[in-house]
């Protein structure tokens, strides 16, 4: 791909040695400059899709840097729906611009907002934000997007789940209308279909897999468990399979909080994850999670978006989600990167009406 030497050698020390389906499909268009639309899987390397070409064109572009002409401006803007998916994001490019004089940050909430307003100020090259904390900025006047050349769009079907349209609609209109768009999605639903044309021009589309479907390294079970039963299934369960970290969904954060506080009251190590959490107490979460400190982590929908942590042996649904789309984003957690994963949904009679729809909406086979 006639990459910059530096931005190969950071490559290669994050591990990378060659394109995934996802990445060899988009780079080259992102590198030609073309808007792109792209649905893929889960855990098939989208992130990478859209960074590798963004910065080399921060690399290669003039005037170069260390020159006095160069104005410090913000380059290229990344928005996504949860600061979990931010934070991973942000820790891709900073392994990526290890060689460079690239700069970055990511802009969340929960936290306090002075070091990334003087960061925007300062004129980052890379910001990665989500919307509402970005949009917080864009009202103090923290921001100067006047330079932008580059805007992605990640995990866009879950910004329009959880109601960030109308948000990510005014940044896009602060941007300059020459930029170059890119939109990723793990599942590609006709509306934000119809979104993705009001702000990209004469996209390329590319699909990678089911449009609709779930990582094919995916195992599949069902089990018919009482509402009452399923913390005790659970519990069991847990106890049976320790060859790895288990990743359990729950609906509502009080549930998080009660299946985590149950768990551990049966000797299980679980942590709870949820939106009502400080920004500390999540990140502790998700380190105690990912180090093994906990091997369960017991999370809503919206917590867990972007969680991307190297061997989920399991995703447990506690309950059945109320749509196939987050079926697909739950389960996306396991067989990540190639390697197998499992999935578990625990469902209650009251719930089977629900599941079969899942069932037959996803199309995949029960093992």
């Amino acid at each position: 791909m006639g990459l910059d030497d530096r931005l190969m050698a950071g490559c290669r020390d994050m591990g990378f040695e060659a394109t995934r389906p996802v990445q060899s499909a988009v780079i080259p268009l992102a590198l030609a400059g073309r808007d792109v639309v792209a649905c893929a899987e889960t855990g098939t390397g989208k992130t990478l899709a859209f960074v590798v070409p963004i910065l080399q064109a921060l690399l290669t572009e003039q005037p170069p840097y260390g020159t006095a002409e160069r104005e410090a401006f913000t380059r290229a803007l990344i928005l996504a729906p949860t600061r979990e998916l931010a934070v991973q994001i942000e820790d891709t490019i900073t392994g990526l611009i290890y060689h460079t004089p690239c700069s970055s940050i990511a802009v969340y909430g929960g936290v306090e907002m002075g070091m990334q307003e003087r960061a925007l100020k300062a004129g980052v090259d890379i910001v990665v934000a989500t919307p509402g904390r970005l949009m917080d900025h864009m009202r103090h006047n923290s921001t100067d997007f006047v330079r932008v050349q580059a805007l992605v769009l990640d995990e866009a079907d879950r910004m329009c789940d959880m109601g960030f349209w109308p948000d990510v609609q005014r940044i896009v209109s602060a941007l300059p209308r020459d930029r170059q768009t890119l939109l990723f999605s793990a599942t590609m639903p006709n509306e934000v279909l119809t979104l993705a044309r009001e702000m990209l021009r004469e996209p390329r589309f590319i699909q990678i897999g089911q449009r609709q479907g779930a990582a094919r390294t995916i195992t599949h079970t069902m089990h018919e468990v009482g509402a009452r039963e399923k913390v005790d299934w659970l519990a069991k369960f847990l106890r049976e399979h320790t060859d790895g970290p288990v990743l359990v969904f729950v609906r509502t954060k009080i549930g998080a909080d009660r299946v985590s506080r149950n768990l551990q009251a049966k000797g299980i190590r679980a942590a709870a994850l949820h939106a009502d959490r400080s920004q500390i107490d999540r990140q502790r979460a998700v380190e105690g999670f990912r180090s093994g400190k906990h091997p369960v982590l017991v999370a809503t929908d919206i917590a867990a978006r972007g969680l991307d942590i190297e061997a989920i042996a399991y995703v447990v649904n506690f309950e059945v989600p109320d749509t196939p789309d987050t079926y697909v984003h739950r389960v996306g957690r396991t067989g990540r990167a190639g390697a197998t994963g499992h999935a578990v949904t625990l469902v209650s009679p009251d719930e089977m009406r629900n599941w079969r729809i899942v069932e037959k909406t996803v199309g995949f086979e029960l093992r």
